[in-house]
């Protein structure tokens, strides 16, 4: 009881503001005919000479009954006309005061509509609640009862054809519309009571009644206006409620819902009422809803609900254009309503036959009103969408009987339309891609176990050259995102497809497929957004071999920690390159072309050049296989060097031939990261026992050190270069000396005779130097030779000078002084020469 008094107050409320708004416009309507009839009045006094109509004008100065605002311009007009040969008089202008509008509007609906309606209301409710009365207190009997509400909606009506004849009311049209509303709303609900409550009557029989009551409220309304229509919409909505709805079952009162709203859509077509077909969607909607909560919680059967929503959803939606609504959205919202209702009814449904034909019914009268008007196109865009939805929770559920046959039709009915019409537009081939893709994605993702999966495997590849059928046919269109959508349909399609012919791991050979014919496609075609697809299965790729990816990572982390072993770490080479090395070397293949991967280029190119690295340096531990320590100590240097030589050499050629810029700074800064980190750092031969080899020279410390340096020194001018391959000209030169002295294994303290061999070797690179750069005009060589030397004389006098005794030590401070003294003549004299002959460069 509480729930229905709330209901009919909302209603009232909602009846409320429409009639506040009414009366607004039926107020404004009086005004502006009141304005037009007194301008024509005046207009017809000023057809005289000028003298009268002045003097006529000024005794009627009383002011018209119409607002100042309209009189006083029309005044104005008039008087202009009457004196056109008097030249204009500068006058102040007069002060307009404009009255209080909102106070009159709010007067004239408390006092004169606001009653009324509530009035015709009232008598509506007082009608419902007398019958309701009766049948608690047991009153009267169910024929008596319902003859009484039938003789009282009768009374209404003749009440209201008499109030629109009798002189005292025929004046105010307001009376008849509110009785004729208050007798058709009392009928309806007379006629839901005899054939539901009490099956006083056959259900044909009901119908015929229901069909002529309706008829009369037609006729009523058609006579009497949009109010009249109104209070029967409301009525007839409430009556159920009132009665109680569930006092006959679901099926009578969709029955009856369905009827007097297709009554109301026929009503809103003829008279162009949009606002009335507008109104009865929503509360039909609401009524769905209403009977969702109330029979999901008690275990009632919904299946009539569906098919009412389905109903109601597409004659929402063919009935708003008939009645001249333009709004788009408006206009789609009832099928969208729909598509979201029968979602929400699913689960109690059981996703199950019934459930699965409300919609695709619905999904079919979305695309039939595309077909007939391109308006309704994203209504079966959402239509596709949802049915998507529908499908995954369907199969997620465990649903699979109607399920798979749901699917198949939802295929062929989005897919045979969409590629039949791709032609009008995006939306269209967007259908096609979504409806023959997207059901037997759905399934093979939820429910493999569906079929064999030669069968999958024959599926996908089918529905994979019906998407790249449709890009064929949008190729022209080189920015439409359909064309990219269905290329990169078909290259998942034909993944899917391919993988179900292959064992289990090696997925990477169709994604490797894939990848090389998008990027070919994209080459054919040349559209922006396709260069950028290849990127998509090289990274499906990295994710399918996460495995082998985080053993490598886990190899590198701990080699990076120090780990002699690393070999011992790495994941098998089988499961690596079949895992990883196919896209990624197919992806480092199309990078060659500068298009391809568009503005994924950098970062994915990048992330594949360092998995293709890794790759190799898998590969390239196999070689020598260091597998124990003593093994580490013979090999492990060698080893190292090489692999970071590789590295320096390749990014130094790329660097010279300008090839490649990314690649070639990755790989150089690699190799000098590598020399740094492991040779000089961490795994130093000097720290760390290994054998570098017992030739002088030519020794794997001595030439890593030189070649290092070599590549720094080559490469094209700059100062960061020149100062790393000076450091590493350094290393080489302190790594003789070390050999020299210590063999293969460079691990042990520095002697007397190491020690001055370092001072003479550095002086030697520093004299170098110092006479490359006064030969070649170079000057930052000239400067880190004279750095050197002055670094070398101070390790000459701090500390070499004070491990020697006696005649050692005089020859020592004497062969460094003549050295310095000669040093210092031959650059004075280099510095003496004209600025002109010391070269290019030479300036600082």
């Amino acid at each position: 009881m509480a729930f229905t008094l709330l209901l009919v107050l909302g209603v009232a409320a909602a009846f409320f503001v429409v009639l506040r708004r009414l009366a607004v416009v039926e107020q404004e309507l009086r005004r502006v005919e009141s304005l037009v009839a007194r301008i024509e009045q005046r207009e017809s006094r000023f057809v005289a000479p000028s003298e009268p109509l002045v003097a006529a004008s000024r005794e009627e100065d009383v002011p018209p009954p119409a607002p100042e605002q309209f009189a006083q311009p029309a005044a104005r007009i008039v008087t202009a006309r009457a004196r056109p040969a008097q030249p204009a008089k500068a006058s102040p202008a007069p002060t307009r005061t404009s009255p209080a509008r909102p106070a009159i509007q709010l007067e004239a609906l408390i006092g004169g509509s606001l009653p009324i309606w509530i009035g015709g209301a009232a008598l509506v409710l007082a009608g419902f609640f007398l019958v309701r009365y009766s049948i608690e207190s047991g009153l009267l009997g169910p024929t008596v009862r319902t003859l009484l509400a039938a003789l009282f909606g009768l009374v209404l009506i003749a009440a209201s054809e008499g109030a629109r004849r009798l002189p005292a009311t025929a004046e105010d049209p307001r009376v008849a519309q509110v009785l004729a509303g208050a007798g058709v709303a009392s009928l309806y609900g007379t006629l839901y009571m005899a054939a539901a409550l009490y099956h006083l009557i056959a259900p044909l029989t009901a119908f015929v009644a229901v069909v002529l009551v309706t008829a009369a409220a037609m006729g009523l309304a058609l006579r009497h206006g949009p109010p009249t229509a109104a209070m029967a919409l409301i009525g007839g909505f409430v009556a159920p409620l009132v009665a109680g709805f569930d006092t006959a079952g679901v099926g009578p009162l969709l029955v009856y819902l369905g009827l007097f709203t297709a009554a109301l859509f026929g009503l809103a077509i003829h008279r162009g009422w949009g606002w009335l077909a507008l109104a009865a969607s929503i509360a039909g909607f609401a009524w769905i809803n209403y009977l969702i909560a109330a029979l999901d919680g008690r275990g009632g059967d919904l299946s009539a609900v569906g098919g009412f929503t389905m109903l109601l959803a597409a004659c929402a939606s063919a009935a708003l254009p008939a009645t001249g609504m333009h709004n788009r959205w408006l206009r789609l919202a009832p099928l969208v309503a729909g598509f979201v209702q029968l979602l929400a009814l699913a689960p109690a449904l059981e996703f199950g036959a019934l459930a699965w034909s409300f919609y695709l019914v619905l999904a079919a009268a979305a695309l039939f009103l595309s077909w007939r008007q391109s308006l309704y196109l994203p209504a079966a865009l959402a239509a596709l969408g949802f049915l998507l939805a529908f499908e995954a929770l369907a199969l997620i559920q465990g649903e699979r009987s109607a399920t798979p046959l749901a699917a198949a039709g939802a295929t062929l009915l989005f897919a045979v339309p969409g590629h039949g019409l791709a032609g009008r537009g995006r939306g269209w081939a967007t259908l096609a891609l979504g409806g023959s893709a997207g059901p037997l994605l759905i399934a093979c993702a939820f429910a493999p176990s569906l079929l064999a999966p030669a069968a999958w495997g024959a599926l996908a590849l089918a529905a994979a050259a019906a998407c790249a059928y449709l890009a064929w046919r949008l190729r022209r269109d080189s920015d439409a995102p359909v064309l990219t959508a269905a290329s990169l349909a078909t290259g998942l399609l034909v993944t899917v497809g391919l993988a179900q012919f292959l064992p289990d791991g090696w997925l990477s050979l169709p994604l490797t497929l894939v990848l090389l014919g998008l990027a070919d496609w994209a080459r054919a075609v040349r559209a922006p957004a396709l260069f950028e697809l290849p990127a998509l299965p090289w990274i499906a790729a990295m994710v399918a071999g996460a495995e082998s990816l985080f053993g490598l990572a886990t190899m590198v982390g701990a080699a990076l920690g120090g780990d002699r072993l690393p070999l011992l770490g790495i994941p098998p080479l089988t499961g690596l390159f079949r895992d990883l090395a196919l896209p990624t070397a197919a992806l480092l293949a199309i990078l060659l072309d500068p298009r391809q991967l568009g503005r994924a280029r950098r970062l994915v190119g990048s992330l594949a050049i360092a998995v293709g690295i890794l790759l190799l340096h898998a590969l390239a531990k196999q070689l020598l296989a260091i597998a124990t320590l003593p093994r580490f100590v013979e090999l492990g240097f060698v080893e190292r060097a090489l692999l970071t030589q590789v590295c320096l050499a390749s990014g130094w050629y790329l660097l010279r031939t300008r090839r490649l810029p990314s690649l070639a700074a990755f790989l150089f800064g690699l190799g000098l990261v590598r020399f740094v980190w492991f040779d000089l750092l961490l795994l130093n031969p000097v720290l760390e026992p290994q054998a570098v080899g017992p030739f002088p020279l030519l020794n794997a410390a001595v030439l890593h050190a030189a070649l290092t340096a070599f590549w720094l020194w080559t490469l094209p001018r700059a100062p960061a270069w020149r100062t790393a391959g000076a450091l590493a000209t350094i290393v080489a030169a302190l790594a003789l000396v070390r050999q020299a002295t210590h063999g293969s294994l460079l691990a042990g303290p520095v002697g007397t005779l190491e020690n001055t061999g370092y001072s003479a070797a550095l002086l030697g690179v520093a004299l170098f130097w110092l006479w490359r750069g006064i030969t070649a005009g170079v000057y930052d060589l000239r400067i880190a030779g004279l750095a050197l030397l002055t670094l070398v004389t101070f390790k000459v006098f701090l500390l070499d000078a004070a491990a020697l005794d006696g005649v050692l030590r005089i020859l020592s401070f004497l062969a460094l002084g003549v050295a310095l003294i000669g040093i210092s003549w031959a650059y004075g004299r280099f510095l003496a020469r004209p600025a002109a002959a010391i070269g290019e460069g030479d300036a600082p």
